[in-house]
């Protein structure tokens, strides 16, 4: 069964450009500033030297394997944690001393103005005149501040990419669970609804009755929804309304003596759209476990119901006098687990299913709210 892929979030993206535009084009690019107007004379201007903002950037690349790779890898191995912390500490220590240096090395050549050339050569052979130690206290502690504060600004990044990948592929899972659940239903169905069906053709065509061209084209219908019809994510309300229509008939026509009837009104109902075969698993338990297999006297009637905003299904049956223990706790089928599950998945907090015995009747009412 082939289903729309959901196609993933931009937040993160939005935000991680967000988070290099405010932080690295802006606060990085002031910092920078400041440090330089300790030493020079800055131009009057609202954005005096807009090269810094590209140093800024350049100087900053090396915190992108951090939060794209290694952060990731620190929250998804929680066992080595301590390792894991230990090598993100190092990596950062050591990559913003190199990434910054050889920015500076890059921009010497190019810089522009000209009076941040010795700007850029000041953080140069501060790098490589202290290339494994401190170094200068004044360069360690400006270069500890930037530290602290990329790793804060990009944490978010990766805890934000990191949380929306988890989102994404638990709605994944759940996405390829409903579908296994709905082949699990749509197998769950074919066999012993198209051999019962089968029998009763059977029956008829010994009898010679005239009712059974009407029962094969039934039969077909039925089977051509549940097989090709039913692969979608989301079918037109209507379509499944004929499914159950059909359904309802061949029923029928199977027990002629008992009342079995199905009805959907109201003005709502046009331009639905509702998973398939999202009834079914009441509606087979209504007939699995109906009275009318032994009794004319007996029923299985089924309503839908739609008002603004909502869709109401009631379907009822007359119960057996003393049913079995294996069919007593209907709760327990997998037709009813079925529903319940893909009801979290498509209406959650937004359906309400009850399941009630009362004077020999059995009654399961799922309301939707749309």
């Amino acid at each position: 069964m082939q289903q729309a892929t959901a196609r993933p979030s931009r937040f993160p993206l939005v935000f991680e450009v967000l988070v290099w535009a405010l932080y690295v084009g802006l606060y990085k690019y002031d910092h920078y500033m400041e440090s330089f107007t300790k030493t020079h004379r800055a131009d009057n201007g609202y954005l005096p030297y807009p090269q810094l903002i590209a140093f800024a950037m350049a100087a900053t690349v090396y915190v992108i394997p951090y939060y794209r790779w290694l952060l990731p890898l620190l929250l998804r191995r929680r066992r080595y944690a301590w390792p894991l912390g230990l090598v993100a500490v190092l990596y950062l220590w050591w990559s913003i001393k190199l990434n910054t240096t050889l920015a500076a090395g890059a921009f010497v050549p190019v810089a522009a103005p000209p009076v941040l050339t010795e700007f850029y050569q000041r953080i140069f052979h501060n790098g490589i005149a202290h290339p494994f130690s401190i170094g200068l206290m004044y360069y360690s502690l400006n270069l500890l501040s930037l530290l602290l504060t990329d790793v804060l600004a990009f944490s978010c990044v990766g805890f934000v990419r990191v949380a929306f990948e988890q989102e994404s592929r638990r709605r994944e899972i759940e996405k390829e669970h409903a579908a296994l659940q709905l082949e699990q239903l749509k197998a769950q169905l074919q066999p012993h609804f198209l051999f019962n069906t089968l029998n009763s053709i059977y029956g008829l065509s010994l009898a010679g009755s005239p009712d059974t061209p009407r029962f094969i084209l039934l039969l077909s219908e039925l089977m051509r929804y549940v097989l090709y019809d039913s692969g979608k994510e989301r079918v037109a309300l209507a379509d499944e309304i004929a499914f159950m229509e059909n359904y309802f008939e061949l029923e029928q026509r199977k027990y002629e003596g008992a009342r079995i009837s199905f009805e959907a009104s109201g003005e709502e109902l046009a331009g639905q759209q509702v998973p398939p075969l999202l009834w079914l698993p009441l509606i087979e338990n209504s007939f699995k476990h109906g009275r009318h297999h032994f009794s004319d006297d007996a029923s299985v009637v089924a309503t839908l119901t739609a008002t603004p905003g909502q869709l109401c299904f009631v379907v009822e049956n007359d119960m057996l006098p003393s049913p079995p223990p294996a069919a007593a706790r209907r709760s327990g089928g997998i037709g009813l687990v079925n529903i319940r599950r893909r009801l979290q998945l498509y209406y959650p907090h937004a359906h309400d299913l009850t399941l009630t015995e009362h004077a020999g009747r059995y009654r399961a009412e799922l309301l939707l709210r749309l």
